[in-house]
């Protein structure tokens, strides 16, 4: 009997592969339906299908729309629909009208699958690195409940709040960075070419540059030679870590003592709590059942001990427990958190309550930010100073030795 290499979507939105015997493609197809699974694919399980397979995954993968984008396509196709526009039509203005090619041709493939027939959510499952989970299960149940409109209205707001703040925190260290990258500079600079100057006039009387420049010299040789050593250093380091971090184990207990430190931690918890919120609230305003938006939520917030957390609360709350308590004895999540998600569910309204938790989140994250700047600008800016003093000191007392070896 055949084989026949398939790939389907699930009901969690998922891609699927895999190989299956069968008569014909038709009863993989058959099959596969049967199951609940949306069709993609179902090819004779040959090496040249495996080898086109192969290639989309390697090359073709690594396309994605940059959450900038994401949230400017979402805003103008919810424009269109909202306008009365079919979504072929609302589909052929986003792609005629984005920015790049490489968000043209994923928009292209997109609209290709949803004009032989396929959902829009099912068609979107296809590019799952430009479209998250988060982002196909909205999609899906919009489509379901007949509000999809309103739901990629929800889905630019959401994407425009994230990338807001990750605009924030990416612009509050620009200022910090630029000031160490100068003073390092400086010093090399001063180090590299202004003091060896001075080593031809010493030499020439006869005399020794002062011990402070001689120190100095010494030091600015070993940074010169030791540089590309450091930074391959730096490189193996960071690779290890990385590898290290993929081990499961390993990456839980990193992402436990990140949300355990002082200040920075806090900074996390926050900006993770806003993720948290912002997401729950948005799927659940969307008619997402609690559990399942909980799953979601949980894959959104790149913190694996909170994801940890947020799963254990989904299983309590599947139960028949609340959700707010299970999060609170977890203590990863600010206690505000916790308040008020249980304040939404003692009320009955814990969409919107998550919805506000969001914003009162994300004005807490960018003060933690504004405040780390305002503590660390004037650190750097006093400690490179002092490096830098000490340098030019030395050089002016070199100059001085030197004036007195002319006399």
């Amino acid at each position: 009997m055949p084989s026949f290499r398939w790939s389907a979507i699930n009901s969690g939105g998922e891609v699927l592969r895999g190989v299956s015997e069968a008569p014909d493609s038709a009863a993989v197809v058959d099959r596969l339906q049967r199951q609940g699974q949306i069709v993609l694919s179902a090819e004779p399980a040959d090496g040249r299908w495996r080898l086109a397979d192969l290639l989309q995954l390697e090359l073709g993968g690594r396309r994605a729309l940059d959450r900038a984008t994401l949230g400017e396509v979402t805003r103008e196709l919810a424009i269109m629909l909202m306008a009365g526009q079919d979504l072929d039509r609302a589909l052929r203005f986003v792609v005629e009208n984005v920015a790049n090619a490489r968000a043209g041709s994923i928009l292209t493939g997109v609209r290709d699958k949803v004009r032989a027939g396929s959902s829009l959510a099912a068609a979107l499952a296809v590019e799952p690195r430009s479209f998250s989970r988060l982002y196909v299960g909205m999609v899906r149940a919009g489509e379901a409940g007949g509000t999809l409109p309103a739901t990629l209205e929800r889905l630019a707001v959401l994407l425009e709040r994230e990338h807001s703040l990750k605009a924030s925190l990416r612009a509050a260290m620009i200022y910090p960075a630029v000031l160490v990258i100068a003073a390092i500079g400086s010093i090399v600079l001063l180090l590299e070419y202004v003091l060896p100057q001075f080593t031809p006039f010493f030499e020439e009387a006869g005399a020794e540059l002062p011990v402070a420049a001689r120190a100095l010299l010494v030091a600015g040789r070993l940074l010169g030679a030791g540089a590309p050593w450091l930074l391959l250093g730096l490189v193996a380091l960071a690779l290890m870590v990385r590898r290290a971090l993929a081990v499961p184990a390993l990456r839980l207990k990193a992402d436990r003592l990140v949300l355990r430190l002082p200040v920075i931690g806090r900074l996390v918890q926050e900006t993770m709590a806003a993720r948290l919120t912002r997401t729950l609230g948005t799927l659940l305003q969307n008619g997402v059942p609690l559990i399942s938006a909980l799953a979601i939520a949980k894959d959104a917030l790149g913190n694996r001990a909170a994801a940890a957390a947020v799963e254990a609360a989904a299983a309590a709350a599947k139960g028949g427990g609340g959700l707010a308590g299970p999060l609170g004895e977890a203590g990863l999540f600010p206690r505000r958190t916790i308040h008020l998600l249980q304040l939404g569910e003692e009320a009955a309204q814990l969409a919107a309550m998550s919805l506000k938790a969001a914003d009162i989140h994300d004005e807490q994250a960018r003060l933690i930010l504004q405040r780390i700047v305002a503590l660390a600008v004037p650190v750097i800016t006093i400690a490179m100073g002092l490096a830098v003093a000490g340098i030019v000191s030395v050089l002016l007392t070199t100059v001085l030795n030197l004036n007195d070896l002319a006399q």
